[in-house]
């Protein structure tokens, strides 16, 4: 490998206006530090953001973007105070790539909350560099947003807990939610929704998919082991199971009506969204306060907690369930993407893939 001061370049795929349409792009990496690992890009997974990301859809947009943030890799060459990885780990790096370490969120270890994070892609890092994503050659990380992928795990597999697992997981563990026995609903069933069937399940949950059509009863009972299949149109299913669940991950990227679902809810239930929505939500206050019922929000996980969450999924055997794609088939992913026509995640073979034209 070249000399720790020397910038690389590398090839990614990026969009390079809101269409969205990506397109080989060829960039520098910033120089690797003490606390960087240097790490080949193998596997990254698909993410609905990454949609909003490239279509500015959220109206933050930079371009030219590679876009990425479920990145499995290997390590090809570490900084002289990185202590924790090795050259030859598999590793992942998820949607985070810094924090300011010093507010009260980073020495809480919950450092997703940091008002000065820096995304994996999209941002710009502290040298001044434009952050890039998963969808290259290769990316040099800070070690503390790094994590080992566990001995065992199929990387290709891994990839969708860096960013959909945890962000089932962290919302469970942190409202107290991981004993068994609890009666969840996962709302929505794509890339995030059917982790946290998989979670939840694992965890010893009674688990009931709320969907808004009928089309993946099959897959969730069958496929995924949901105990339930809630149809959210359905009145008379809806009524009769009112008051019946602990818990609810809203999983859906889109607006939707909220009142059906706090009705779900038991006595001091929770509705925990995940979705980024960027259009106002509306509720009428008597579904919240005549149950003792929150509404709350989660945003992926801390880095401790992908740790736990990955050591938990090898532990139980969880999986993502995914299609591997070829780089050149990324833009047609994200057209089926955008008609939630994916079961349930596309991941990117990398490694696998002609990146250049």
């Amino acid at each position: 490998m070249g000399s720790l001061d020397t910038e690389r370049a590398t090839m990614g795929w990026a969009a390079k206006d809101p269409s969205g349409i990506l397109s080989p792009y060829t960039y520098t990496l910033r120089n690797t530090g003490a606390e960087d690992v240097y790490i080949k890009v193998l596997y990254c997974g698909i993410c609905h953001t990454d949609i909003h990301q490239i279509k500015n859809d959220l109206g933050m947009s930079n371009y030219p973007m590679v876009p990425g943030h479920e990145v499995v890799g290997e390590v090809k060459e570490v900084g002289s105070e990185v202590s924790n990885f090795k050259v030859g780990d598999k590793v992942g790096v998820g949607v985070l790539v810094g924090c300011c370490r010093n507010c009260r969120p980073c020495e809480a270890d919950v450092e997703q909350y940091c008002n000065k994070k820096i995304w994996s892609y999209n941002d710009v890092y502290t040298d001044g560099k434009p952050t890039q994503g998963g969808f290259a050659e290769s990316m040099v990380v800070d070690q503390k947003f790094v994590v080992k992928i566990p001995d065992g795990m199929a990387l290709e597999q891994a990839a969708p807990l860096l960013c959909a697992g945890v962000t089932v997981f962290s919302p469970l563990s942190h409202f107290g939610l991981k004993q068994s026995g609890l009666r969840g609903g996962i709302l929505g069933l794509g890339g995030v929704g059917h982790m946290g069937v998989l979670i939840a399940k694992a965890m010893g949950h009674h688990v009931t998919v709320i969907s808004s059509s009928d089309k993946k009863r099959v897959e969730a009972m069958e496929h995924l082991g949901a105990d339930q299949y809630l149809v959210s149109s359905d009145a008379t299913r809806m009524q009769e199971a009112a008051d019946s669940l602990d818990y609810i991950i809203d999983t859906v990227p889109a607006n939707h009506p909220l009142e059906p679902y706090l009705s779900l809810l038991k006595l001091d239930g929770k509705l925990i969204l995940t979705g980024v929505i960027n259009t106002p939500m509306q509720f009428l206050t008597p579904m919240v306060m005549l149950g003792r019922k929150a509404i709350t929000g989660s945003f992926i996980g801390s880095m401790k907690e992908t740790k736990e969450m990955l050591e938990f999924c090898r532990e139980k055997g969880v999986t993502s369930m995914i299609e591997v794609i070829k780089m050149d088939y990324v833009n047609k992913a994200f057209e089926r993407l955008e008609k939630n026509d994916v079961r349930y995640r596309f991941v990117v073979d990398v490694a696998g893939s002609k990146l250049d034209p």
